[in-house]
């Protein structure tokens, strides 16, 4: 999960971030963690978890029973963790934090000795995750704000004073925009004027829970915020009361439109503000319309009827409704209420304009390639918003009416754009199309192969890399027919010269050329090796002086699992897929090209389903089947790509022989078929210029360089092409190629960073990955 970006968030969400983060796993070598564990032995965390507890419904606190605030000793929360109770409920999608104030992890994994009252929570530490640090200790406050390696990167001063007066502040900072913050050396004084200077966040405060205000506070404070608000909002808490204040800031007039400006930033650290509006709404119901929750509820269940209303339109009328109806509801976007997640659908109806602006014309092209330039040029951009149109949405009612949207405009041109791929393919030879893609790899290059990863999730991952300053291209190439795992991964890769086709069998699996045995995922494993190539699993890294294969399979398999589901489990995936780059180039290797087997179909609804006889079949798939013996089948037939001898049924358009199937592949659609091949390297690389030695004494490291170019320059970050990363101040290297580089927080010690050599121009041109203050 990514972190939200400094200018839009406060302290206290990119906290939620992080610790959301700390639950993202590769579901191909990990099982969804149970929980997050938050062990926090000094108990520093502790003023900022009512503000947590408003923004986590999935965040449960160690302490005494108080199920209202969702606190409890150990063994409740392991009921509340393993669903049991019937409150507090954890979002079905979430994965429950445990905030553990005065418990360490060594008091977790000590089973022996730990206390009695702890023992419930020993074996979480074995099916959960532990929020943590790269280096593997427990995040403290200071740690969080001055971390660049996860934290937030701020410039705190280190002395005694500030770290006491920064956990005074705490529950003041949580609600402090980090941008804000950035920029300077932080000091005491600046974590003490917190409590004084900002009367806009104490009325917020107070108007949220006016209750938990007064018994936080001690009577200065109430005095001094009284008197406060008085001459700057012309309003008094204890006279006029919370209704008052509701209606004030919703209508928006003098100072209080700075205090909306000020809710509508972080509306969710004020969880009492909307039941508040909603009781204060004045009867002029067109008196700044925004700011009342029952309008935009009204507005979204008329959105949602007429998103309904769409299955007995045509595809051009049912286009022309949803783009007047995002002029309609576009505004709704701005509102409060979306950053709140209330406004879903008006969310979801800026990807459905795209998708019925993209889906007015049919995909042609009088050829294949002219197709495939089509596609990747523009038209991929229809299925990235099909998707982000579903992700938009959580709630079932939702769910279903962006789906009559999909399947009112975008499964037309799905089944349109196949069917005339289909009459350009049948007549051609699969082997034929190809392309000149050479699946053999210099020295230097890891083959990352990432299952099912369609052209435009591709897009995705392409715009992430791009951002964080590697060097990408992209080409596209046709996947081998059919286009399923067995078949189209092989195709890929750089053992293809020893792998050849015999039967189709019920596999679409080849053989090894050489005995002819079927190419199981040992054997294809062996045959890497055999060809030079390295086998990396998890998060091996390997020597990046050879040539190595890792693959990645998250996309295929939640897209079986989940099928419409899919849609908003991919920028997780893409998440997965930049860390794993980021640490092969991190530990060496010169370029990672990404390659996948195929794509898929997706439609929530359900694809169409076409009959295919299983007599005439010897095996029969969702999108594929092999035909039996000289049997006719009325399907488009294609060559297989391993034996052209042997034929394959593809079904017709986007229909599956199966019912029921949203998520579907192993036909021929431009989906399925057209795939990315993506290079990546860290910057302009100089292949001359390598690292040969790198020694650390403490926290100071010693680089030798060689050759010796001018200008050169070395620096230590925790990411390849972000300058902003650095953790020690970039050193020139001198003539005899050697250059030193001292890291100024101790915090940083034992966690992973890269050293990288710069050229005059501040590019990357070598790097290599280190453990600050050396692997011992």
């Amino acid at each position: 999960m990514a972190i939200p970006a400094i200018h839009t968030a406060t302290v206290v969400e990119r906290l939620r971030a992080s610790l959301e983060a700390a639950a993202v796993h590769n579901p191909n070598d990990a099982v969804k963690p149970a929980a997050i564990l938050w062990t926090d032995p000094d108990a520093c965390w502790q003023p900022i978890i009512p503000q947590l507890l408003s923004l986590m419904p999935q965040l449960v606190v160690l302490g005494e029973y108080d199920p209202g605030n969702r606190s409890g000793p150990s063994i409740w929360l392991r009921c509340v963790i393993e669903r049991t109770l019937e409150s507090p409920k954890i979002p079905g999608e979430s994965t429950p934090v445990l905030y553990l104030p005065g418990v360490s992890r060594g008091e977790l994994g000590a089973a022996e000795t730990c206390p009695h009252h702890l023992k419930p929570l020993v074996e979480l530490q074995y099916r959960g995750a532990c929020w943590k640090q790269k280096n593997g200790r427990d995040w403290t406050v200071e740690a969080f704000l001055s971390s660049r390696d996860g934290g937030l990167g701020l410039d705190v001063a280190r002395d005694a004073g500030t770290r006491d007066a920064m956990h005074r502040a705490l529950a003041e900072l949580a609600t402090t925009p980090v941008q804000a913050l950035h920029g300077r050396r932080l000091e005491a004084e600046d974590f003490d004027r917190l409590f004084s200077d900002d009367p806009v966040r104490d009325l917020l405060a107070w108007m949220s829970d006016a209750g938990e205000v007064r018994a936080r506070w001690d009577g200065a404070r109430l005095n001094a915020f009284r008197s406060r608000c008085q001459p700057d909002f012309g309003f008094d808490p204890e006279r006029d009361g919370e209704l008052v204040a509701a209606e004030r800031l919703g209508k928006r007039e003098g100072p209080w439109a700075a205090v909306w400006s000020r809710f509508a930033e972080s509306p969710a650290l004020y969880p009492g503000v909307p039941g508040l509006l909603r009781k204060a709404m004045p009867d002029d119901l067109f008196a700044q319309r925004a700011s009342w929750p029952q309008n935009n509820e009204a507005d979204e269940t008329a959105l949602r009827q007429a998103l309904l209303d769409l299955r007995d339109k045509s595809p051009a009328d049912a286009r022309e409704r949803i783009i007047e109806l995002d002029e309609a509801h576009g505004e709704r976007r701005a509102w409060v209420w979306t950053r709140l997640g209330q406004a879903r659908l008006a969310g979801a109806l800026e990807h459905l304009a795209a998708l019925a602006s993209g889906t007015s014309s049919e995909l042609g092209g009088g050829t294949l390639a002219q197709m495939a330039e089509l596609y990747a040029e523009e038209a991929w951009k229809v299925d990235a918003a099909a998707l982000r149109g579903m992700a938009a949405v959580k709630s079932s009612a939702d769910t279903q009416a962006v789906a009559r949207a999909l399947e009112a405009i975008y499964g037309p041109w799905l089944e349109s754009a196949a069917r005339h791929l289909q009459k350009l393919e049948r007549p051609l030879e699969i082997r034929d199309r190809q392309g000149s893609y050479d699946p053999q790899v210099e020295s230097g290059t890891v083959i990352f192969f990432a299952d099912g990863l369609r052209f435009d999730v591709s897009q995705r991952l392409v715009e992430h890399l791009l951002g964080e300053g590697a060097s990408v291209t992209v080409e596209t190439r046709w996947a081998a027919l059919p286009t399923v795992t067995a078949t189209s991964k092989p195709a890929v890769s750089p053992v293809i010269a020893s792998i050849t086709g015999l039967s189709l069998g019920e596999e679409f699996r080849p053989v090894t050329a050489d005995g002819e045995r079927p190419l199981t995922p040992d054997r294809f494993r062996k045959l890497l090796v055999a060809n030079g190539y390295q086998y990396l699993q998890g998060n091996e890294t390997g020597e990046s002086s050879g040539r190595a294969w890792t693959e990645h399979g998250g996309l295929d398999k939640l897209g079986h699992s989940l099928q419409a589901g899919l849609a908003a489990r991919i920028d997780e995936q893409i998440d997965l897929l930049r860390e794993r780059i980021a640490m092969l180039l991190d530990a060496g290797w010169r370029e990672v090209r990404v390659v996948t087997d195929h794509g898929w179909l997706w439609l929530p609804g359900g694809l169409p389903k076409v009959d295919l006889p299983r007599y005439l079949t010897i095996s029969r798939w969702a999108r594929c089947a092999g035909i039996e013996g000289g049997s006719t089948v009325e399907t488009p037939v294609v060559s297989w790509h391993w034996n052209p001898g042997e034929r394959v049924a593809v079904a017709p358009g986007i229909a599956c022989f199966e019912a029921g199937r949203e998520y579907a592949h192993g036909g021929l659609s431009l989906q399925e078929s057209l795939v990315p091949v993506i290079r990546v390297t860290a910057g302009t690389a100089t292949a001359a210029t390598r690292i040969t030695d790198v020694s650390w004494t403490r926290l100071r490291c010693r680089v030798r360089i060689e050759p010796v170019l001018p200008g050169l320059s070395v620096d230590l970050r925790t990411r390849v092409g972000d300058a902003s990363s650095s953790l020690s101040e970039a050193r020139p290297v001198d003539d005899d190629g050697a250059a030193s580089l001292l890291v100024g927080d101790e915090d940083f010690e034992g966690s992973t960073a890269a050293i990288v050599v710069l050229d005059a121009d501040g590019n990357v041109i070598a790097r290599q990955s280190t453990i600050i203050g050396g692997e011992d």
